[in-house]
């Protein structure tokens, strides 16, 4: 195998773990991922800042300071890339907010820091949703990324440059953001993996998406990765340590220190809240049957009232009527999604209730129930939701403790893959992923599967208008990966790694789950 295809399919352990011996040079490994970056990016739109020459040069220094026998940090020399919202000095953190292009930070962000000093190196940063608001990675300013299983696809969003770029071979570990499966999403649709933590362990600090004032639900930064051991590497480095010099210190468990035949998993396929695709019910099955043959016990579960969790999730990121939407993008041009969003949630509430009938009307119901939350505005409401979340927490966490479960087993999304657009229309398939958010949970995202060409005939009612778009959704979807959530309680990640690395080594077992696409074959 040529040695720059070697060094492509290669996860971020091993890199660093070849680099610190002398066997490859740092400034080899970015050169390569450059290429590759090169190579792919034309037809996917995923890396939209380039660092390259940056980049090199602090390779070379990597080396040199390798050669003089210096303490090497765990990603010493090892390429990565980062969703660009996150600051990193010298390069845009524009949310795909036109009028930001010029914007240049003066520090890294804090979790970038973190990565930088355990020895990464940044290439490039990649493609968002405008405002970081909705499943896909398009934008006024950037453009649209395509997902590299297909072109016609979405690699999903926010996220979704960053889940692209890492599954078309491009460095294999990098950093997004989550406020409604914002890391999950683009894993699962690019069939990588990622993690978003419990929600207080690592604070998103960006000031343009959800109002930062708005603290019920908050976004998390997590990594996304080929592999869970990646992962698990990012997850420790962004957090400060396992044990981390931090009030209060936000210690995290070691994923490999778990004994799975004492973990009992709680599985189910269907929320309630959108029906999934059959490929989608079946990985779902075929994890938990890899959990069970690793000793763990799985019992059928189900979730109390999601429905009525999801109203919350979308009435308390809407509570203040899209106010902090408009006020941040102002006079910028608007994604058509920004734009109906922020149409719809700043009705008054008489307006929402008569949008709420004719949507029904016209059978697009999922919508309706999202346009019957607006037109409330007021602190009042908005206390009310909070604490209607905080019932939903507890009576969730007891019925999780009826069942005695330490894991949850679940989809992150209804669907596979979404075609480009189909988002306008399709919010709640993702409440799989929100509902974590809303929990406050962490929750991570592992590939399993593809879809089988008998599985993208989903017998769809085609009465309700979200269920015919999610009809063409299934229609061509063979081939397209497929994964599954783990869910853990909060601060109790390592738990959900555990399970993730079973069922990794499951699907690796069985040898027809490609680590990575578009990756030239060995000559």
């Amino acid at each position: 195998m040529p040695a720059d295809i070697e060094i492509l399919r290669s996860s971020a352990t091993e890199l660093a773990a070849r680099i610190a011996s002398g066997d490859i040079s740092s400034i080899g490994v970015v050169d390569a991922f450059i290429a590759q970056i090169e190579r792919v990016n034309g037809s996917l739109n995923a890396v939209v800042v380039k660092r390259y020459e940056e980049a090199r040069d602090e390779a070379r220094r990597a080396d040199e300071k390798r050669a003089r026998g210096e303490p090497l940090g765990p990603l010493h020399g090892v390429p990565v890339t980062v969703k660009e919202c996150l600051d990193v000095v010298g390069t845009p953190s524009t949310f795909g907010i036109p009028s930001r292009k010029s914007h240049r930070p003066e520090r890294d962000d804090t979790y970038v820091a973190r990565l930088r000093a355990a020895g990464a190196i940044v290439v490039g940063k990649t493609n968002v949703s405008q405002l970081l608001m909705f499943t896909e990675a398009d934008n006024p300013l950037y453009g649209r990324t395509n997902n590299p299983w297909n072109a016609a696809r979405s690699p999903g969003g926010s996220s979704g440059g960053q889940g692209a770029i890492i599954s078309a071979g491009g460095p294999p570990l990098g950093l997004g953001t989550d406020i409604g499966g914002s890391v999950r999403i683009p894993s699962a649709f690019n069939g990588i993996c990622g993690i978003k933590p419990t929600t207080g362990r690592l604070d998103d600090p960006g000031r343009l998406s959800a109002p930062f004032g708005q603290r019920a639900v908050l976004s998390q930064v997590g990594p996304l990765g080929r592999t869970v051991d990646d992962i698990a590497l990012g997850l420790e480095l962004i957090n400060g340590g396992r044990n981390p010099d931090t009030l209060p210190p936000k210690t995290l468990g070691d994923f490999r220190a778990v004994d799975l035949s004492k973990l009992r998993v709680a599985y189910y396929t269907d929320d309630g809240t959108f029906p999934v695709s059959p490929a989608v019910a079946r990985a779902v099955r075929e994890a938990a049957a890899f959990l069970k043959e690793r000793g763990a016990a799985v019992v059928p579960w189900q979730p109390p009232a999601v429905e009525d969790a999801q109203r919350l999730y979308f009435g308390i990121i809407g509570a203040d009527g899209a106010a902090g939407f408009r006020r941040t993008l102002e006079n910028d041009p608007k994604d058509r999604r920004i734009a109906l969003m922020c149409f719809s949630l700043s009705r008054s509430r008489p307006a929402a209730l008569v949008i709420k009938r004719l949507l029904s009307l016209s059978g697009r119901r999922f919508q309706a129930d999202i346009a019957g939350l607006a037109g409330f505005g007021t602190a009042d409401h908005y206390f009310q939701l909070v604490e209607a979340q905080i019932d939903y927490e507890r009576r969730f966490a007891a019925a999780l403790d009826d069942a005695r479960a330490d894991v949850i087993l679940c989809p992150p999304y209804a669907l596979p893959p979404l075609t480009h657009g189909a988002s306008e229309h399709l919010m709640l398939p993702g409440a799989y992923s929100s509902l974590y958010n809303l929990l406050g949970w962490p929750a991570g995202v592992v590939p399993v599967t593809k879809v089988r060409s008998e599985e993208q005939a989903s017998g769809r009612s085609r009465k309700e208008f979200a269920s015919r778009v999610a009809a063409k959704v299934d229609e061509g979807s063979a081939g397209l990966p497929i994964a599954v959530q783990v869910v853990a309680r909060p601060w109790r990640e390592h738990l959900a790694l555990a399970a993730m690395k079973a069922i990794e080594d499951g699907v690796r077992a069985g040898g027809d789950f490609p680590a990575v696409t578009m990756v030239p074959s060995p000559a």
